[in-house]
């Protein structure tokens, strides 16, 4: 079993990538392979809705982000997709990659789980997290959960180490999608996992001590 990270950050290893290396460290523990997916810094085409994928069952626009995306999908049992906040929303550049991908390639990702992560310095974090999760409602992918809305916190890279809470929502995110997976592939042998002694955090700190 398999779960496609893709890291919607224009940093590699910034706060985003921070909380999905905290789901695969998670995930690699319940015997799941991961691999991640950084969508870079190149600008990304757009969905024109010119409608050719509706015959083809591919994009038009065969560029190499997609075509890399598309392949990786293609061979994940499921998906997790990151991103930062930017003006409640995510990453318009992952967005631009998202439309093309799941408009395209719907009979891929059907019925597979997702997640999304989100992270931001202070709000806007749950707009974020709904509309990333739209893309897999509408194409009947079961959405796994955590014991929160999941999402980091932090402005500055590095920053998301410190929010325990945050933290602890990827790792029981990581937990929950490894009992899915398992109870689909497996269905008599998972048990549900075992909570951690629960972490609850605030904005409110002098310090990251």
């Amino acid at each position: 079993m398999k779960v496609l990270l893709i890291n919607g950050s224009p940093h590699p290893d910034g706060n985003t990538s921070i909380a999905l290396s905290e789901v695969a460290d998670t995930l690699a523990k319940e015997g799941i392979e991961t691999e991640t997916l950084w969508i870079g810094t190149k600008p990304v085409q757009g969905c024109i809705a010119c409608y050719k994928c509706s015959t083809t069952g591919v994009c038009v626009f065969r560029d190499d982000l997609y075509v890399k995306t598309r392949e990786a999908v293609s061979r994940a049992d499921a998906i997790v997709i990151g991103s930062p906040v930017y003006y409640a929303g995510p990453s318009g550049s992952l967005c631009a990659l998202l439309d093309r991908l799941f408009y395209s390639s719907g009979k891929l990702l059907r019925y597979k789980p997702a997640a999304s992560v989100v992270c931001c310095r202070r709000g806007g974090a749950s707009a974020a997290f709904d509309r990333l999760n739209k893309y897999y409602t509408i194409l009947s992918m079961p959405v796994v959960s955590s014991q929160y809305w999941n999402s980091v916190h932090g402005r500055e890279r590095g920053e998301a180490r410190y929010d325990e809470e945050g933290l602890q929502t990827m790792r029981t995110l990581g937990r929950n999608m490894a009992w899915m997976l398992k109870s689909i592939h497996n269905p008599q042998s998972p048990v549900a996992p075992e909570p951690e002694p629960r972490r609850a955090t605030n904005f409110i700190r002098n310090d990251h001590e």
